[in-house]
Parts: structure tokens; C-alpha cells; sequence
């Protein structure tokens, strides 16, 4: 532990951390992002967006940390009332561990590290972003999965606005509150599902139940409203109306966009393990709001954390060290919209000399159907810390990356760089990848 002291709260507080040391150790380090606020100390392993097997597998010495204090629950953020323990947590605890690691890998082998990476999502993504703008020479790789980059923001959109909006047409239980789940019934989202994948799904070459153009994807729900009466093959206007505004992501009183809308991909009916914005229900946070009313402004001012946020598209001395950030995405995260992390890379390459400078240092990589972090139909088994490691120390950078998944046995497909999606070739076998190029 570093730093062990009493807070102002009169409760311990102190840096943990854990560093796994393999016997054949190959030269490199690696320390893992957290999850949610933190507050334990996960097994250093590397397992995150790994592929097959996870750094310490590999050869490379791993460290994790509590970011400086000790929780019960995940999403337990009470420390954030004693000072350095929110500072802790919004960006200096992982440096600090990184140089203590540093030393104590070097101690044990006899020599230093050669190459430094960090790899994390949500929470951990975040760390990755965080370290990339405000420590740019501790790490010379930095993988950021589904980067919780400004909670309060995508809290609002993820949270309040969907269940306020749904509340309003949902139907009422015996005191009058909104049952918000069943504003969308099993049969709506049925019908939804089928008009989007028959309107997108092709858009890549082949209909294969996946959306690898979303951003492309021209699907709007007005084609399902009623127009002669409600039918089981249309939705009453007032439905069609609420989920338009909900993937619309929300906006205040004047119209402003506090947030980015959500991409229509097939991820959004899913009920497991976090509700989609198609199936909105009890998540880990318990039931959705009741609420028929949102001041939408107000939230929105209170949301902003520069503390914590990750904001900063200023890399150039990250970049111009050699540094390297990857970024991948589920397009079906409900959580945190892949399009706020496009908002961000298309802000942070116009800030630092365009996609073709920008592409030589950082890419981005969406995955179709992939919830936060993972799960879903989709194909989420993907190595980017192979990725990230030839980019580097070999100078190769990923044209692409494989993915395969559970949900799909058998079947690969490319996940391609930002603004470039996976397309069919028009022959071969569609469930590998190599028939497959990116476009």
C-alpha cells in the first residue's frame, strides 16, 4: 500500500496494489484498468480484450490497483468526500503504482522494463484516457475499451432520459406509477428488431443477424407507425415518438444536445445482463426512475467533473513519445454510446493534424452488437493487447483485428479502424474473416 493514512472521515485510506512477477518474465509490464469506483484490487492478470491468453500468461508482469481506497460495493463512491481519495481515483493513483511497479519488477529480474501498456474498460477505460492526457510518458500502450469518460453525461442519457421518456407512455399500476418496462412490450420490440436488421443488416454484403455499418445505417422507426389503426404489424405513433427520442440521447430545454443519441444496432432489445435501451428494466443500480418529468438543464449542470472526465484531445507529447491508444466500443453498450467515443476521436484527430496523422499513433475500433465491455450476439473474444504490442515494438499497425465470439461459434470477422467498417467480399466463406475486407 502507498500512502496509508486516515481520511477526513476518520476511515483508512491508502494506494493498494498487487504486482504478479511470472518465472519467465518477457521484458514487458503491463498494469490493468479497474471497474465502476473502484475499491478493490483485481487479480493481476491482464484479462481484458485479450483473445486467447491474458498477459501474465505471456510473460508480462502485471499490476492492479484499488486507485486508494477500500469499498464494499462496485459502485460504492462515498470515498469521494475525502480529497485525495477522489484525486486518488480521478488520475493519480495508477502513475503512482506505475513507478513503484516499475521498481519493484526491475528489483526482482535485475533489469528495467522494456515496454510499458495499460489496458482497461469503463472504468479502466477511462484510466487509459486519463493517462494518455495527463501522464503521457508512463505508458508506451494504452488500450481504453468502453471508456467511462464522463459518467454524469451518459448517466443522464442512459438512466434518466430513456425511463422519463418511456414513463410517459407506459402504463400505470394501481397507484398510478409507471410500469417503465412495459412501455415497450416483447411484441414492439420484435417488430422493431426485424425492421432494423431488414433495413441494415446487408449494408455490410451479407444478412448475418450482426449491423457492421451502423453508422450507415439510415433506419428510421416512423416506418413502423400506424396509419389505419393499431395493427400487430405496426406501432401506435406515441411509442415510435419515445424511441426516437430516446436514441435521440438527450436534450435540454433549448434544444441542446447534452449527449449523444445511441446507435440502432442488435444489441439494444437484449434484457441480460444490462437492459438494452430497447429493454429498459432493473439494471445494477435497481429499478429505473418513476418519474414522469426530467429538468433535463439542471441535471446537465451539475453533470460536468473536470476532475474525473476525460476530456483533453491535446496527445502531442504522448504522440510524439512514440506512444500508442487504441480504443475499441460495443456499438450495443447502453451505458456509455459508442457515438460519444466517435464525438471524442473525431474531435481529438482534428486537434492533433487529422485521421492520417492521427491513424499512425491511435485507432478505434467498433464491435457490432457487443454490449459494455463484452457479452451480447456479437463477436467479443478480440486480442487488442497483441494489437497494441506490434504497433509498439514492431511498428505494425492494426489494419485489423480478429474477432470471434461464443455467441457465433464458428464465425470471424474483421474488426476494422474507425471510419472503416467490415464488408463482405461477394464470395467465399461469410463465416471467416479473411473473406472479409475493411471499407
Amino acid at each position: 500500500m502507498i500512502n496509508r493514512r486516515t481520511g477526513v472521515d476518520g476511515n483508512q485510506y491508502g494506494i493498494g496494489f498487487a504486482v504478479a512477477l511470472p518465472d519467465k518474465w518477457n521484458g514487458d509490464f503491463l498494469m490493468q484498468g479497474g471497474g465502476g469506483g473502484n475499491g478493490f484490487i483485481g487479480q493481476p492478470l491482464g484479462a481484458i480484450a485479450y483473445g486467447r491468453s491474458p498477459a501474465l500468461l505471456r510473460g508480462f508482469a502485471v499490476a492492479s490497483t484499488d486507485t486508494g481506497h477500500s469499498s464494499q460495493a462496485i459502485f460504492d463512491f462515498s470515498f469521494m468526500k475525502d480529497q485525495q481519495a477522489l484525486l486518488d481515483f480521478a488520475f493519480e493513483a495508477n502513475p503512482k503504482v506505475a513507478e513503484v511497479a516499475k521498481q519493484i519488477i526491475a528489483s526482482y529480474y535485475g533489469k528495467p522494463v522494456s515496454y510499458s501498456y495499460f489496458a482497461g474498460c469503463s472504468t479502466g477505460g477511462r484510466e487509459g484516457m486519463i493517462l494518455s492526457q495527463r501522464y503521457p510518458n508512463v505508458f508506451n500502450g494504452i488500450v481504453s475499451g468502453a471508456p467511462a469518460r464522463r459518467t454524469g453525461f451518459s448517466n443522464i442519457a442512459a438512466m434518466l432520459w430513456p425511463a422519463v421518456t418511456y414513463n410517459q407512455i407506459a402504463p400505470k399500476d394501481a397507484s398510478g406509477k409507471p410500469i417503465t418496462g412495459e412501455a415497450i412490450t416483447d411484441a414492439d420490440r420484435k417488430l422493431f428488431m426485424d425492421a432494423l436488421m431488414k433495413q441494415c443488416d446487408a449494408r455490410d454484403g451479407i444478412a448475418d443477424g450482426m449491423i457492421f455499418d451502423p453508422i450507415g445505417c439510415n433506419f428510421d422507426p416512423a416506418v413502423l407507425t400506424c396509419k389505419d389503426g393499431a395493427n400487430e404489424n405496426c406501432m401506435p405513433a406515441e411509442k415510435v415518438a419515445a424511441i426516437k427520442k430516446v436514441f435521440g440521447g438527450p436534450k435540454d430545454s433549448r434544444g441542446y444536445q447534452v449527449y449523444p443519441g445511441f446507435l440502432y444496432d442488435t444489441g439494444i432489445a437484449s434484457k441480460f445482463p444490462i437492459p438494452g435501451l430497447l429493454a429498459i428494466g432493473p439494471g445494477p443500480f435497481g429499478p429505473p426512475t418513476t418519474a414522469m418529468q426530467a429538468d433535463i438543464d439542471k441535471v446537465a449542470l451539475q453533470a460536468e467533473n473536470p476532475l474525473v472526465d476525460a476530456l483533453s484531445t491535446n496527445l502531442t507529447t504522448f504522440s510524439s513519445n512514440g506512444g500508442k491508444l487504441i480504443f475499441y466500443h460495443g456499438n450495443s453498450d447502453p451505458w456509455f454510446s459508442a457515438l460519444d467515443l466517435v464525438e471524442y476521436y473525431n474531435a481529438m484527430t482534428q486537434a492533433n493534424g487529422g485521421l492520417g496523422q492521427v491513424s499512425s499513433w491511435s485507432r478505434m475500433f467498433l464491435v457490432p452488437g457487443m454490449g459494455h465491455c463484452g457479452g451480447g450476439a456479437a463477436l467479443d473474444d478480440f486480442d487488442m493487447l497483441t494489437a497494441v504490442v506490434d504497433w509498439v515494438e514492431k511498428g505494425q499497425a492494426p489494419e485489423s483485428v480478429i474477432a470471434t465470439g461464443k455467441a457465433f461459434p464458428g464465425r470471424s470477422r474483421p474488426l476494422c479502424p474507425y471510419p472503416k467498417h467490415a464488408q463482405y467480399k461477394g464470395s467465399g466463406d461469410s463465416e471467416d474473416a479473411k473473406n472479409f475486407s475493411c471499407q
